[in-house]
């Protein structure tokens, strides 16, 4: 079963003609499905015209966020409520194409846990969109080691198993490729089509473009240091002790051999006392996100690691009895 999830927001104009769209691409692949349109709190008619849908369709499923959550806990609450082994998201202004999904399906099929898009000949401006697009995800690219040309479409599909492993928070459902690869993801990517914007304006500027940039360095860290937390702050505070151990070891010496330290070396003293206090902080940080790592694993019994297969004769020899 297939689970198409679109989250929307204020996407009226677009609507009927996707769903439109969306049906016909069905019929061809000829899978069972569901749609499930996630409404982000919209203040346009894009809701009615979906619960006037539902009437005639039992494919399709709205839901109705409170409040305008963000794209992130959108697509969450989607994945949350799809039944399908794999699942496709994709937004809903008309800017992917619903022909572009049988080419992710077959990327699936092939065995890959993650078809993603790329949008190989993009229609944005230049300056604005293009430019910084391509700079953070070479920047993303070489962060997680993931080899995508775009990381920041949503038009990719998953298997169920494999997006419902991933927690989503903050802005970084565009970095699902570079978070499922901590559990050894297979991902491939597929050129898909980027047609102009017909309706509406788009939700995202180049302001965006610096949230990226935090997101990629949280991304950084949970990649590398996620479940070894003193590794990264404990080797800034080991470099910030020791050099301010050294400062004032320095001017103990100075001290020692009669010189005036408050006078002559008020700045350097200041100075190494702070980097010892920053080094003894960044240790406790350490001490402490060692400690929330293991309440978090243990309290919610996640794993720090993912199987994808077992073999052994034992399965082998029930797999054979159940024909």
């Amino acid at each position: 079963m297939l689970s198409i999830v679109i989250p929307i927001h204020n996407e009226e104009p677009a609507i009927l003609r996707l769903y439109d769209g969306l049906t016909s691409v069905m019929e061809i692949i000829n899978r069972p499905y569901e749609l499930i349109f996630v409404d982000d709190a919209s203040n346009d008619r894009s809701f009615d015209l979906l619960a006037n849908l539902v009437e005639t369709d039992s494919h399709l499923k709205v839901i109705r966020l409170r409040r305008n959550f963000g794209q992130t806990a959108a697509l969450s609450a989607g994945f949350d409520e799809a039944r399908g082994s794999v699942i496709i998201s994709m937004d809903g202004d008309l800017q992917h194409d619903p022909a572009d999904m049988p080419a992710l399906l077959a990327k699936i099929d092939e065995g890959y846990d993650i078809a993603s898009g790329w949008r190989k000949q993009r229609n944005d401006n230049l300056v604005m969109r293009k430019i910084p697009s391509r700079i953070a995800n070479w920047l993303m690219s070489k962060v997680s080691g993931v080899d995508l040309h775009d990381f920041g479409t949503t038009y990719k599909a998953y298997r169920a198993e494999v997006i419902k492993d991933v927690n989503l928070y903050g802005e970084l459902h565009r970095f699902i490729p570079a978070l499922a690869s901590v559990y050894g993801a297979r991902i491939a990517e597929v050129p898909i089509q980027n047609p102009p914007r017909t309706g509406g304006a788009s939700h995202y500027g180049i302001g965006r473009t610096f949230n990226v940039m935090f997101d990629i360095i949280t991304i950084r860290f949970l990649l590398k240091y996620f479940t070894r937390p003193m590794h990264f702050f404990g080797r800034i505070g080991l470099a910030s002790g020791t050099t301010g151990c050294a400062i004032l070891f320095f001017l103990l010496v100075k001290k020692l051999l009669g010189q005036e330290i408050i006078m002559q070396h008020g700045p350097l003293l200041f100075t190494g006392g702070l980097l010892l206090l920053v080094g003894l902080v960044m240790f406790t940080t350490g001490l402490l996100g060692e400690i929330l790592m293991r309440t978090y694993f243990e309290s919610q019994g996640r794993r720090i690691y993912a199987i994808r297969e077992v073999r052994s004769q034992q399965e082998a020899k029930t797999a054979g009895e159940g024909k």
